[in-house]
């Protein structure tokens, strides 16, 4: 079996958390090397492009969030087969990584400086979750493609929650109940499938 390490915060959630789902899935042991925010200075100089997640695959490090969920995701069964399946897969994952780059942009400023900058995303987030919405809708309702558990939907769950945490300021936490309600469903749903519910026990 691979040797696998995901470098990422300490948290439940950001861009490793569908990583993480997705190597749970898969069955796959995983060094979980989650470190505080006050160590990210030091830690990001052994990272290609200053980021993380990393993930270190027996010995050779990978970046970028949407390429390891794929890579790991087909290995769980977790991708669609159709290509055209894939790509509305692809598209709803793209759109998750817009948002949090938005989001990410403004988690260093403080004061008025970061009110008025999330006052501003107010009206693209809307826009993101208002599309979700619809395009979760038009697939049925339940799963964002092929009519099953994708990594699309792992992507969402993890914003979802973020979103209506309540942890990001100048952010109402009923945003996504107010613009995107389909989202909501979605969440509990992914909340329950068994092998989502066994990586929280």
């Amino acid at each position: 079996m691979a040797k696998i390490k995901v470098t990422y915060f300490d948290i439940n959630g950001g861009r490793a958390e569908a990583i993480r789902l997705a190597l749970h899935c898969l069955g796959q042991d995983f060094e979980d090397h989650r470190f505080p925010f006050s160590e990210f200075a030091e830690i990001r100089k052994g990272t290609p492009f200053g980021q993380v997640p990393v993930v270190e695959l027996d010995g050779e490090q990978i970046t970028q969030s949407n390429a390891l969920c794929r890579y790991f995701g087909k290995q769980a069964g977790l991708y669609p087969d159709d290509d055209y399946q894939a790509l509305l897969a692809d598209e709803v994952m793209d759109v998750v990584e817009d948002i949090i780059h938005k989001l990410s942009a403004t988690m260093t400023m403080t004061g008025e400086e970061l009110k008025n900058a999330r006052e501003q995303l107010l009206e693209p987030l809307t826009t993101y979750l208002r599309w979700l919405n619809a395009r979760l809708i038009k697939q049925g309702g339940a799963y964002f493609a092929d009519n099953r558990l994708t990594i699309a939907d792992l992507k969402v769950f993890v914003m979802v929650q973020w979103l209506s945490s309540g942890m990001l300021d100048h952010l109402p936490a009923t945003l996504v109940q107010d613009e995107a309600p389909a989202l909501l469903l979605h969440l509990k749903r992914v909340t329950e499938h068994p092998q989502i519910k066994s990586y929280y026990r």
